[in-house]
């Protein structure tokens, strides 16, 4: 078991107060910041459960409007952090305002380390058990979307975007880098359509060579090429009456773009070596990491294609943008390593 100390954030800039808050909290590990900007980039770094926040900041050390600016901004970039905030003995109305902005607590120079401590003890037992609540909260949303573990509003949004847009047969397209989750909204997309009970095929297009993408797709004839002992059905005419989840779809070779609009256009397949046409009722649903706008201007991607594609387009935030889903990420990893032990 780790013997890491937790850490907590602390906005001092007085390095008398910092120096003395260091030795009265030597159970955690304190990271300091003097000011907004240092802190904001403390925050983005380490992910603090616990912030302490010194109202008096520069360059309004003596009063509290750099203080309570920095304090909405750190609860805007991650809203779970438990702020407890350090004011003077007769500062009282400042406080009172930082808790209504969505301060934690708050504590009065010159403190009392026995009360500070056990402040800091109880923010941290709530911010764990807030934890877990969202945990088990993005563990039940939905049984399609079950995979994804989220609790930001950012990416609730687009669970219930993927929601609403699975009855109907259209085409989606899923933007977002590459970790996002893409495959798991495809994969809801079709278990909460009316195709559910049918097959949901998945194909990388950046993970097969050029030379096999086209017989991977369209499937081939018996003699097609040296080595096709047999005939072989591809993925499209596989996952006919269910849903083609085609991923990195903006990898897919320009000669392989044209054949795949010709399918859209016309429901219909050729085996490579084949002669006759292949009525396919496939529904589809596409996921990419580029910029397929960016691509189409560059030549590299066909603008009809993108237009069939994208009849609905779900842009997926990453995970920085996802306040909180980091944390939620990391515990259910540690939950499962810890399983699997």
């Amino acid at each position: 078991m780790s013997d890491a100390k937790q850490k907590i954030l602390l906005v001092e800039d007085d390095p008398g107060l910092q120096k003395q808050l260091k030795w009265s909290l030597g159970d955690y590990e304190l990271v300091m910041a003097a000011d907004r900007d240092s802190a904001i980039a403390q925050l983005r770094r380490h992910e603090p459960a616990v912030v302490l926040l010194d109202l008096g900041l520069p360059p309004d050390a003596d009063g509290a409007t750099e203080g309570l600016a920095t304090l909405q901004q750190i609860l805007s970039l991650a809203p779970a952090t438990k702020v407890i905030v350090v004011t003077g003995n007769l500062d009282r109305s400042n406080a009172v305002k930082a808790i209504q902005l969505g301060a934690y607590d708050f504590f009065q120079k010159p403190f009392d380390p026995d009360v500070l401590a056990l402040m800091i003890a109880r923010a941290l037992h709530v911010h764990a058990l807030e934890i877990e609540n969202r945990l088990l909260a993005a563990r039940q949303h939905g049984s399609a979307l079950q995979g994804l573990i989220t609790s930001s509003e950012p990416m609730l949004k687009v669970c219930h975007t993927v929601e609403k847009v699975a009855p109907a047969n259209v085409t989606v397209l899923l933007l977002g880098e590459s970790g996002t989750g893409k495959e798991v909204l495809a994969r809801g997309v079709h278990e909460l359509s009316p195709r559910a009970g049918k097959r949901f095929v998945a194909i990388n297009c950046a993970a097969i060579p050029d030379t096999l993408l086209e017989s991977e797709l369209f499937g081939y004839e018996k003699g097609a090429f040296t080595g096709a002992a047999k005939q072989t059905i591809g993925r499209i005419e596989y996952a006919n009456e269910g849903t083609l989840f085609l991923d990195e779809i903006g990898d897919l070779p320009m000669p392989l773009q044209a054949k795949l609009l010709r399918f859209l256009q016309e429901r219909v397949i050729e085996r490579l070596g084949g002669r006759g046409e292949i009525p396919v009722d496939v529904r589809v649903v596409c996921a990419t990491h580029r910029d397929l706008a960016n691509m189409i201007q560059e030549g590299s991607f066909r603008e009809d294609l993108y237009y069939r594609l994208s009849e609905i387009t779900v842009k997926i935030p990453p995970l920085r943008e996802r306040p909180g889903d980091a944390i939620l990420l990391a515990q259910a990893f540690l939950e499962r390593y810890a399983r699997e032990m």
